[in-house]
């Protein structure tokens, strides 16, 4: 790897079957980043990742609430670091009135074939 800076720029932000938007700021094989919007009132589909993939979130603004493997659904605000080891369940409730927001961490760097949908038939 050699050093580089990326300017801060508007990346492109999409809605996700996932009920989730993604803006996705860097990517290499060894890590992923992108900035994920929730919606208040909305709860993610339940997912996992495989391939050895692991996610941190790193909440930057809003509240809401992590439902992670058999941890106890647990509130999460601005400032807080969730760690997710591959193979486990994931989703996200925005519990507040504004967007809650959070970067996504992944390590080796997310792709569509290591995502599992736990949620197929919710719309």
């Amino acid at each position: 790897m050699q050093p580089k800076i990326i300017p801060s720029q508007k990346p492109y932000e999409y809605l996700t079957p996932e009920h989730c938007y993604i803006a996705e700021n860097y990517s290499d094989p060894a890590v992923s980043i992108a900035r994920a919007t929730v919606k208040p009132g909305v709860t993610t589909k339940a997912h996992h990742l495989l391939n050895g993939v692991q996610e941190i979130y790193i909440i930057t603004a809003g509240q809401g609430r992590v439902h992670i493997g058999n941890l106890p659904p647990t509130d999460v605000t601005v400032g807080d670091v969730v760690v997710i080891p591959s193979m486990t369940s994931q989703k996200v409730e925005n519990t507040g009135e504004t967007d809650l927001v959070f970067y996504c961490v992944c390590t080796p760097r997310f792709t569509e074939a290591c995502y599992v949908d736990e949620e197929p038939d919710k719309p």
